[in-house]
């Protein structure tokens, strides 16, 4: 019984840290509706949810695109969703998403 205990919470912490990510993102003029934030992502679910947090914010964003397709970048994030994260002026940031 102790085996499958140590199998089971081993492979439910792979899950989760497969899960998270960190890299560059990156904001591209699209809006969402009604100002919701979106992101692109290249192999997240579409319509699935994403937290996105740079320099100690945090965001919820709706993934309703592919992308980015420039090399080092994980996520592309809405105008709105850029504002959040005040990287606006900085244009390309770190962050990690769960």
């Amino acid at each position: 019984m102790k085996k499958i205990t140590f199998l089971a919470a081993g492979l439910l912490g792979a899950m989760t840290s497969a899960q998270a990510e960190s890299g560059l993102a990156s904001f591209y003029g699209g809006h969402g509706r009604g100002g919701e934030m979106t992101c692109a992502h290249r192999t997240r679910p579409l319509g699935s949810m994403v937290t996105v947090s740079h320099n100690g914010r945090s965001i919820r964003c709706r993934i309703n695109d592919r992308g980015p397709f420039i090399r080092g970048r994980v996520i592309d994030v809405s105008v709105s969703a850029a504002r959040a994260l005040r990287m606006m002026e900085s244009g390309v940031v770190r962050v990690s998403l769960e």
